[in-house]
C-alpha cells in the first residue's frame, strides 16, 4: 500500500477505528461498526461519507460551454447559475469514459465537473485532448469532499452551515460559502437516494468540518464506509463505473437515455450512440430479485432454464432495507420485461430469479 493515496480524513478514519482498504488507489474506510448498521443508519438518520477521493475538474472561460457540450451528452446550456446535472463522457466508440456531475458556478464561464476517483487522470486527459478552447484544470488535490445523506441530513446541514438554509435548496443546486475561513461549495446532490448534500471544502479544512458534523448537538450523525455506500446505491439501481458502465457501454442500454440530448446539440460519438438505439438495443440493464436461495455477485452469468447464457450480473448484494438478495444485470432485451424469470449460475447451480421494477426502495 506504499503508493496508495490518503484523503484529508485518513487520520480521522484511523482514530475512529475504521477498517481501511485500498480502493482505486486510495486508502479508504470500508466500514466502521458494520455494513448493515451503517446502511440502515443512513436510511433512518444521517450518515457521513468521505468522498474526498473523487476528482474535481474545473472548466472555465468563454469556450467552457462549447467544450462541455462537445465532451458530454447532457445539455449544459440549460444550466443556470447554481444548478447541476448528471451527465456522461462518451468515448470515440460510443462507450463511456465516465459518468459525472456538472455544477454551474457561473453560467457560460465557470463549471465544476465531479468525476469518479478511479477515472480522474483518464477523464482529465480525455477532456484536454478534446478541448474546444476552454481553460481545463485538475483541482482534485485542492478539494476535500464530504457527503451528508439521510432523512436528518438537511437538519444537520442547516445547523452547521447557517445562515445558509440547505433544507430550502432544491435538488441539484450548489451554493458557495465558507466554513471556519475555508472556501466551501454545498451541493444538494448525492448517490444514496436519500436527501442531503455533498460539500466541497478546501482540503486543509476537511477534518474540522468532519468533526463539526459528528459533534452536532441536534443530529447524531455517524461515519459510513464504502461498503454501505455501495449497498445504498445498489438499492437505488444507480450505475457505478466498472460495474454497470465502462468504456464499452452504450448509455441507452444502461438506462441512461434520459441524459442523452441528441436533438439539442452535437457531442462525441453521437451518431454511433443514437444509431445503436435506432437499430434496436441488444441488451438491457434490469433489476433482479431472487426467487430461490442465493446472492447474486458481479460476474455471475444469467441463463435460461436450459442453460443458454443471456446476460451477467453487474452488482448484487443482500439488501439491508429489504432483507433479501437483489441484483443488477445486463440481459438480452427479449428477457428484460418485468416479471420475466431468469436463472443465475451460482458456482455451477442455476438459481431462479425474476426481473423486477426498480429502484428497489423508494427515494428519501
Amino acid at each position: 500500500m506504499t503508493n496508495t493515496q490518503k484523503t484529508p480524513l485518513y487520520n480521522d478514519h484511523v482514530n475512529l477505528k475504521a477498517r481501511m482498504v485500498d480502493f482505486a488507489g486510495w486508502l479508504m474506510p470500508i466500514q466502521y461498526e458494520g455494513l448493515k448498521e451503517e446502511h440502515q443508519y443512513t436510511r433512518q438518520h444521517a450518515g457521513l461519507f468521505d468522498v474526498s477521493h473523487m476528482g474535481e475538474i474545473r472548466v472555465k472561460g468563454p469556450k467552457a460551454v462549447e467544450t462541455l457540450q462537445w465532451l458530454t451528452t447532457n445539455d449544459v446550456s440549460t444550466l443556470e447559475n447554481g444548478q447541476a446535472h448528471y451527465s456522461l463522457l462518451p468515448n470515440a466508440q460510443g462507450g463511456l469514459v465516465d459518468d459525472i456531475f456538472i455544477y454551474c458556478l457561473a453560467k457560460n464561464e465557470d463549471y465544476l465537473v465531479c468525476v469518479n476517483a478511479s477515472n480522474t487522470d483518464k477523464d482529465f486527459a480525455w477532456m484536454t485532448q478534446n478541448n474546444r478552447g476552454a481553460d481545463i484544470t485538475n483541482e482534485s488535490s485542492y478539494w476535500g469532499q464530504i457527503a451528508i445523506q439521510g432523512p436528518k441530513a438537511l437538519q444537520l446541514c442547516d445547523e452547521v452551515f447557517a445562515p445558509i438554509k440547505v433544507s430550502e435548496m432544491p435538488r441539484n443546486q450548489i451554493v458557495k460559502g465558507t466554513f471556519e475561513g475555508h472556501a466551501i461549495m454545498i451541493a444538494t446532490t448525492g448517490y444514496t437516494g436519500e436527501k442531503g448534500c455533498e460539500v466541497f471544502i478546501e482540503a486543509q479544512g476537511t477534518s474540522a468540518l468532519w468533526n463539526r458534523l459528528l459533534g452536532s448537538a441536534q443530529v447524531t450523525a455517524k461515519p459510513i464506509g464504502l461498503g454501505a455506500r455501495d449497498t445504498l446505491r445498489t438499492e437505488m439501481k444507480f450505475s457505478l463505473y466498472g460495474h454497470e458502465i465502462d468504456d464499452n457501454s452504450n448509455p441507452y442500454e444502461a438506462g441512461l437515455g434520459w441524459v442523452i440530448k441528441p436533438k439539442a446539440k452535437d457531442f462525441i460519438a453521437k451518431d454511433i450512440i443514437v444509431k445503436a438505439k435506432e437499430e434496436g438495443l441488444k441488451r438491457k440493464l434490469v433489476g433482479l430479485k431472487m426467487l430461490e436461495r442465493g446472492i447474486p455477485r458481479q460476474g455471475y452469468e444469467l441463463k435460461t432454464a436450459g442453460g443458454e447464457k443471456i446476460g451477467f450480473i453487474t452488482s448484487g448484494t443482500h439488501s439491508p432495507t429489504l432483507d433479501e438478495p437483489i441484483g443488477i444485470a445486463y440481459v438480452e432485451s427479449s428477457f428484460g420485461a418485468e416479471g420475466t424469470p431468469v436463472f443465475i449460475d451460482i458456482r455451477g447451480k442455476l438459481v431462479k430469479a425474476q426481473v423486477v421494477k426498480t429502484p428497489f426502495v423508494n427515494k428519501g
